[in-house]
Formats: structure tokens, C-alpha cells, sequence
């Protein structure tokens, strides 16, 4: 009978060591969570600033596809295509470090801002557009980008708003030049 035990312990020995390295790679809700809890909390300012960018980043988007729809200038639909692929990528990077943090909820539009754009057409839904979203919404994200940049805590963050910055003033600069041409023409 010992012959018969110590045969097993070995078999018992291998299969928990099996079911302990399978339950390792598994998710577990708990092991999830654990993890979360493990990451560096944010402070104040940064969890703000992941908020406010995540905002703008889906008010731009959604803005810029109706400009795809709603805009009559070619050159407004182009800077909204733009937009559309710049700040995808943008949204992107910052959700990385947001799901690190915890963070799982996707950030909201200003539905009031996409509300006033939504039943505008042609050459009216491009000067809204272009005042509201292109010029005023790119002013705010530059000073919104460079305060991060400038006095993050995070480190990962702060780094992601200095590569994002000259993105965004980019931006900014172009929406002032359309600007300039929708008012001259």
C-alpha cells in the first residue's frame, strides 16, 4: 500500500502543478482586479486631464465625421479626415495608460456641442464647425496638453501629452488657417 501511495503522490504532485500553471494563465476576475489595485493611482490633475482629453479627443471625432456628412468645403471635409485619423491614434495612446490606471470607461462627447452641429448643413455647419470644434476646441487642447506636459505626476502620461503637444498645435494652426480662408471667401 505505501508502494501504491508513493507511486500517486508524484501523479498528484503533476497535476497540481498543471491546474496551478493553468489557473496562472486564465483571467480572473479577482486576479484582474488585483492587478488594478497593484498600478499607481493617479492624482487629481492627471485623472482630470485623462477625462478632459478623453472628452475633447471624442467630441472631435464625433464632430468630424458629421463635418464628413454635413460640411459643404472641400477643405473642411479634408481637415475633418484629418482629424479623424490624427486623433484616433491620439485616443489610442491615452487609453493605454487609462486601462493601466483602471480605467476602463470610454470617454464621452460634448453631446451639447455634437447637438448644435447635427442639424446644420452646408456652408453653416462649416462656420460652426470650424469656430466650435477646429479653432476653440484645438485652443483648449493645446493649453489642456501643455499643462500635462508641463506638470504631470504621471510619468507615462505627462510623456504621452509632450508627444501629443505638437500634434494638437498642429491642429490648431491648420483650424486657424481654415479659419482665415472660410472668412476671406
Amino acid at each position: 500500500m505505501s508502494v501504491t501511495h508513493s507511486a500517486s503522490l508524484p501523479s498528484v504532485m503533476r497535476v497540481l502543478t498543471l491546474a496551478l500553471a493553468a489557473a496562472a494563465c486564465v483571467p480572473v476576475a479577482g486576479a484582474q482586479t488585483e492587478s488594478v489595485a497593484q498600478s499607481p493611482t493617479l492624482s487629481p490633475a492627471d485623472q482630470q486631464f485623462l477625462q478632459d482629453a478623453g472628452q475633447a479627443g471624442a467630441t472631435e471625432l464625433a464632430a468630424s465625421k458629421l463635418a464628413l456628412a454635413h460640411a459643404s468645403g472641400r477643405q473642411v471635409r479634408e481637415f475633418a479626415q484629418r482629424m479623424i485619423v490624427d486623433h484616433t491614434k491620439l485616443a489610442r495612446n491615452l487609453d493605454v495608460i487609462a486601462k493601466r490606471h483602471g480605467i476602463t470607461a470610454p470617454p464621452v462627447a460634448d453631446s451639447a456641442l455634437i447637438g448644435s452641429l447635427q442639424n446644420l448643413q452646408g456652408a453653416e455647419f462649416d462656420k460652426a464647425y470650424i469656430e466650435k470644434v477646429a479653432v476653440s476646441g484645438h485652443q483648449k487642447a493645446v493649453e489642456l496638453f501643455k499643462k500635462e506636459s508641463e506638470s504631470g505626476s504621471d510619468s507615462a502620461l505627462k510623456a504621452a501629452a509632450s508627444k501629443a503637444l505638437p500634434v494638437i498645435s498642429h491642429h490648431y494652426e491648420m483650424a486657424q488657417q481654415l479659419a482665415k480662408a472660410m472668412a476671406a471667401s
